[in-house]
């Protein structure tokens, strides 16, 4: 079992709070993605713009690193039969346990959670739909419970659709719990970036939502290359990390995929790469790792292509970044894999030295949560000014929030090539 290590003992979450008044926090997208906000830190000083105007900040022909998964409809509203509400919160895929596989399937297991979940007497409920005039019967049957969750089976009765026809059909899009409102139409489009594409979140890669085509446009005359990872963000980057120890956290786990020619993109433009948004950071980060175990020949069966949230502190990271993305090409080159796949539960944290990145684009995250644990891993103590420069300059917070661009300090990259 990999534990963590005792010097993270002494790093307490409440070092990491701050006031964050409701009225700062963006309820709604703007009306035009790329008008938000940018704040720019870099070299210890702080400047302020529009995301419009991104590409005037970034470096030469450096390499922005997008997620491209897309988020699905994953809260489907059901009734029992005295009419109470019971909605089913679907987050990842257990059987078939492949997400391509679950989202073609005629019938499906999803771990899920449930809300109302003490009204729901018996295993099954039954929600009718309506597809070309014709009315078919979903049902969903509770299989097990796995500590806070539910395993629940979905089944209908119209062989022409899959699940991922069910899910747009049934469900609404999952908005995150702070906005404390309920999903509107709007929310369809705009909790979406513009070049998502691979189904599986059930919340969005943030930091993405600012891209415009017409930005994307100008990226393309700077001579600003463009790279895609995907990583099914979780239900848990809004898990709250309670009071005390970050030890006693336990980190969600995030399936990612990455093909073979954006690894092949990361060697050639490393040293100068730009993570658009955190679980793009989490997962080059667990790229590192992974290579890390290919090297050391820990990759023993497909339970290996894990990386547990304190296994970055567990082990000696000797290679450099580029040397470790070699180890894995190497790897999928061997065995004819044109994309490689794991779970990561990577906890970044302050103090660990960042590996993969030049600058990150992100929005500006919760108090006490382990995206501004993340944050600190980047800026070190500097969090702290760049947030109160946000919050007294009228920036918007979280999810439809403003965006900031992050070149880190030396102190906290570790640039090693």
């Amino acid at each position: 079992m990999i534990t963590s290590p005792d010097w993270l003992k002494d790093i307490n979450i409440s070092d990491f709070d701050y006031n964050l008044p409701n009225e700062r926090i963006a309820k709604y997208p703007l009306n035009e993605r790329d008008q938000s906000k940018l704040l720019i830190y870099k070299n210890d000083k702080i400047s302020e713009s529009r995301f419009l105007f991104l590409d005037e900040w970034l470096p030469k022909e450096c390499l922005l690193v997008f997620n491209d998964t897309r988020v699905i409809p994953a809260r489907i509203n059901f009734k029992n039969t005295t009419g109470a509400d019971i909605e089913i919160f679907c987050l990842e895929p257990v059987i078939p346990k492949n997400y391509y596989l679950a989202f073609q399937s005629h019938g499906c297991t999803w771990k899920c959670l449930a809300g109302n979940l003490k009204k729901w007497k018996g295993n099954e409920l039954h929600k009718t739909l309506k597809i070309n005039d014709k009315l078919f019967i979903l049902k969903a049957k509770r299989i097990e419970n796995f500590q806070n969750y539910l395993y629940v089976e979905f089944e209908w009765d119209i062989q022409d659709l899959v699940f991922s026809d069910i899910i747009e059909l049934a469900g609404v899009t999952p908005i995150p719990p702070y906005l404390n409102r309920k999903s509107e139409p709007i929310d369809s489009e705009r909790y979406q970036t513009i070049y998502s594409k691979i189904k599986g979140s059930v919340a969005s890669p943030t930091a993405g939502l600012h891209f415009t085509e017409n930005l994307f446009e100008k990226l393309h005359k700077q001579n600003i290359n463009t790279a895609n990872i995907t990583l099914h963000v979780g239900a848990g980057t809004f898990k709250p990390v309670k009071p005390g120890s970050i030890c006693n956290h336990e980190m969600h786990s995030e399936f990612f995929t990455v093909s073979i020619e954006t690894v092949k993109q990361l060697i050639q433009n490393y040293g100068n790469i730009i993570s658009i948004g955190t679980t793009s950071l989490r997962t080059l980060e667990s790229l590192y790792w992974l290579a890390h175990k290919i090297k050391n020949k820990l990759i023993t069966d497909e339970h290996a292509f894990h990386i547990h949230q304190w296994e970055a502190y567990s082990q000696n990271g000797i290679l450099s970044y580029t040397e470790a993305l070699v180890e894995l090409l190497k790897y999928m080159e061997m065995n004819n894999l044109n994309e490689i796949s794991a779970t990561t539960q990577i906890m970044i944290l302050p103090g660990y030295k960042i590996k993969s990145i030049k600058a990150l684009i992100t929005n500006f995250h919760q108090p006490m949560s382990t995206l501004l644990l993340l944050l600190s891993a980047v800026t070190g103590n500097n969090w702290k000014t760049i947030y109160n420069y946000a919050l007294e300059n009228n920036f918007r917070f979280l999810s439809y929030g403003d965006s900031s661009l992050i070149f880190l300090d030396n102190m906290n990259v570790c640039l090693n090539d």
